[in-house]
């Protein structure tokens, strides 16, 4: 897959406008409290770290993730400007050896992939035993999925190809490849398009948060 004919329909998008896309995180106020619920989670920092759906690199970055892999090659080149390895992959298919990754994040990509069973399923494979996969979405429950939905429903380019999961949904999702549930937490409680302060995350998972981060554990014996 390298050749932007074939890309994805959702990937299409982040190709064309990666620039603007890159551009949203620029002193945002909404990307800080998203970190800041991440770190939160006090993940053992371990390398190698990936992030699927590594966009422009803005979230590994922060969070030292070394590799990225994603489909839209216009985002990759941002990303490797900010010195991520990079790779033009989808999550259903890592271009990774079987427990060869310490950590694996996926941040607002998980409703942009064809099939989320199997990039939970590869997660799951690359990773090593006792490793962390770090999972972060938009509730379709809450005001921002909601709102995201809306703009689905309107036609917005980014989000025209896109599918909101509850809460419990990603819970079982994780479970269902084999995944122990972690630690977690919530954020982003202001009402979209109103942010204008930090929040502090709230532990454990809140169907009404804009932002929900799950860490799932390989088990040992897997």
């Amino acid at each position: 897959m390298n050749a932007t004919g074939h890309l994805p329909k959702s990937s299409q998008v982040f190709h064309e406008r990666a620039k603007e896309y890159d551009s949203w995180f620029e002193d945002s106020l909404l990307f800080d409290i998203e970190i800041a619920a991440v770190r939160t989670l006090a993940i053992p920092v371990e390398a190698p770290a990936l992030e699927i759906g590594v966009g422009p690199g803005r979230f590994a970055e922060a969070l030292g993730s070394e590799f990225g892999i994603d489909p839209a090659p216009a985002a990759l080149q941002i990303a490797s400007s900010r010195d991520i390895a990079v790779c033009q992959a989808i999550g259903e298919d890592l271009p990774f050896c079987n427990n060869s990754v310490a950590r694996v994040s996926i941040f607002f990509t998980l409703c942009f992939v064809k099939n989320p069973q199997k990039t939970i399923r590869e997660s799951y494979r690359v990773l090593q035993n006792g490793a962390y996969l770090i999972l972060g979405f938009v509730p379709a429950t809450s005001k921002w999925g909601e709102n995201l939905q809306q703009k689905k429903d309107n036609g917005h380019p980014f989000y025209e190809h896109a599918r909101f999961f509850t809460v419990q949904e990603v819970e079982s999702l994780l479970k269902e490849q084999g995944f122990t549930p972690g630690s977690s937490v919530s954020t982003l409680y202001q009402t979209p398009g109103e942010v204008n302060r930090l929040e502090s995350p709230r532990p454990g998972t809140d169907d009404t948060a804009g932002f929900v981060v799950f860490s799932a554990v390989k088990n040992q014996s897997s």
